[in-house]
């Protein structure tokens, strides 16, 4: 999508926003209610489902937490758009409360991995793992041309 596209679509959904008319339940709609549980434990579930599957795939922590915020915070907001659509009632509280759903189950699968997995060069707290022996460890290495198509390049590990 290019940058006037990005632009056009921008504004059309701010124009849509600022002209669509107020929720009926808007004056209706307190902070701390049944749906605002729900909100926030299914976000919960979301965040830390997605961080459970995506742990094992790598050895540092903060892919896992990016990737559950973006899944959490992705359901929440298609959520409240279909609502916004018509189908329901738009609420930026029911966002609030997916948002720190999001967070609260991130903690806890975090806090889970941290106890499973430990704390090591290996699986470091938050960032990047060291390489296993300097910065040459993970240089590529380019071998002999196979088969005249070009360089074979090999990772070592």
């Amino acid at each position: 999508m290019t940058g006037r596209a990005r632009s056009i679509v921008a504004g059309a959904v701010a124009s849509a926003l600022l002209v669509a008319p107020r929720s009926a339940r808007a004056g209706d709609d307190p902070w701390f209610g049944r749906d605002k549980a729900l909100h926030a434990s299914v976000s919960a579930a979301i965040a830390g489902a997605t961080y459970a599957v995506s742990a094992p795939l790598f050895d540092a922590r903060y892919p896992p937490l990016l990737l559950g915020a973006g899944v959490s915070i992705a359901a929440g907001a298609v959520k409240e758009l279909h609502d916004l659509a018509g189908y329901g009632d738009p609420s930026w509280k029911d966002f609030t409360w997916d948002v720190i759903g999001t967070a609260g189950g991130l903690a806890i699968a975090w806090g889970i991995d941290l106890l499973v997995r430990g704390v090591s060069s290996r699986h470091p707290l938050v960032s990047a793992p060291e390489p296993a022996s300097g910065a040459a460890a993970t240089q590529p290495s380019v071998g002999p041309v196979r088969g005249g198509i070009g360089p074979a390049v090999t990772w070592r590990w």
